[in-house]
């Protein structure tokens, strides 16, 4: 393929993990198994899903039409799901991989991600502030200097959140300890009886990766993480590297829907030059980038047209010199959720932090650069009083 990518990644498992794969998050029913279909007619051969989106049974009727009717062969597929928050306890996950089977269709997945998002618990009752929700880098960890975190919300088997069984969302009363190694150890039992033929993480920042490495029998081979031009992930794109754990990218387009993160990608006038330049989308442009930079991508879409347009990414290459250009893409800002045990204190920590942030007591956002300038000085304050400590997540 041009530039030196080739239609598959390899992984240290001795797999090899197809370098553009269909998203179907947030997928419409009844229209997810269609795109599912047209996609591996198209050239597809990786579908990534989870039990969580709650269309796994639809792709899975997709699935048995395209082998029924010859399309493809269950062994010209990669399959990817995930293991959802609620189902971390060891005995809920092959319950749950079973289920995940089933509804597919199949005998086994080529890779199980034990999925979590970047959530932080309650620190200790004495502390004085702690982040429910931050996908913010450097503030991507809020935590006080005179209290550690009691513990920290496993990140990513789906999220790294652990919630009680039967529960939907990240609501307080639904969280629990989380206990990596021991979901993990139960995802090796699931491995060992061939019901997947990997394992991986999804969402998980460096030091969590870092941890599960050092105990894990099966390690993860694949970390999957939202990651374009706009959010880089330099850092912990070079932890995977140096320690033999693919990337795989989920959002590779950016995320203009969430509410987390403002990303306008795709209409970034760096990346509409270069597509003009070498007479691509934006979006083609976008997806090349990640393949350039060595992980796979997922880009999500129900439309014909567009699932086309996203695989024609392999028969042409960005020029070394707009590549580089690329680089000059500012990163994207970022919403945390702030939650603070005194209502008082609370208040005040939701006023300060109104500019771009999203807090824990709704109260409206504030614009304006004013309150850019009390962000600022805040933040300043906050760390040098030593009441606050800042750390990357990556």
């Amino acid at each position: 393929m041009a530039g030196g990518i080739e239609f598959f990644f390899d992984l240290k498992n001795n797999t090899r993990i197809p370098s553009v794969g269909l998203g179907t998050w947030q997928s419409e029913p009844g229209l997810v198994g269609q795109a599912v279909y047209t996609a591996v007619k198209v050239g597809y051969r990786h579908i990534d899903c989870a039990q969580a989106y709650a269309n796994e049974k639809e792709i899975g009727v997709a699935l048995k039409k395209l082998f029924d009717d010859g399309v493809v062969k269950r062994e010209d597929l990669w399959i990817t799901s995930k293991l959802w928050c609620n189902n971390h306890a060891p005995e809920d996950v092959p319950v749950t991989l079973e289920n995940t089977l089933k509804d597919l269709q199949l005998d086994y997945i080529n890779l199980y991600l034990v999925s979590v998002h970047r959530f932080k618990s309650k620190l200790q009752e004495s502390s004085f502030m702690y982040v429910t929700y931050c996908k913010l880098c450097p503030l991507s960890s809020i935590i006080t200097e005179r209290t550690r975190c009691l513990q920290t919300l496993a990140s990513y088997i789906h999220w790294p959140a652990r919630t009680k069984k039967g529960t939907t969302g990240f609501k307080p009363e639904n969280l629990i300890p989380t206990d990596i190694p021991a979901t993990w150890k139960a995802l090796e039992s699931c491995y060992d009886k061939g019901m997947t033929r990997g394992l991986g993480v999804s969402n998980f920042s460096s030091k969590k990766l870092g941890d599960l490495l050092k105990v894990a029998r099966v390690p993860p081979v694949v970390n999957q993480v939202e990651c374009h031009p706009s959010w880089r992930q330099t850092k912990l794109r070079e932890f995977c590297k140096s320690n033999g754990v693919h990337l795989s990218g989920y959002s590779p387009l950016g995320s203009p829907g969430t509410k987390w993160l403002k990303s306008n990608v795709l209409q970034h006038p760096i990346l509409t030059s270069v597509a003009e330049k070498v007479g691509k989308t934006p979006a083609q442009v976008a997806l090349r980038w990640g393949l350039q930079m060595g992980h796979s991508v997922l880009p999500k879409s129900t439309s014909e047209a567009r699932i086309k347009e996203n695989f024609d990414v392999f028969d042409w290459s960005i020029p070394d010199a707009l590549f580089e250009e690329m680089s000059k893409i500012e990163q994207a800002s970022f919403l945390i959720h702030l939650h603070h045990r005194n209502r008082t204190i609370g208040k005040i920590i939701d006023t300060l932090f109104t500019y771009e942030l999203w807090v824990s007591y709704r109260r409206g956002l504030f614009g304006g650069s004013f309150w850019l300038m009390i962000l600022m000085a805040s933040i300043g304050a906050l760390r040098n009083s030593g009441m606050v400590r800042f750390e990357s997540s990556s």
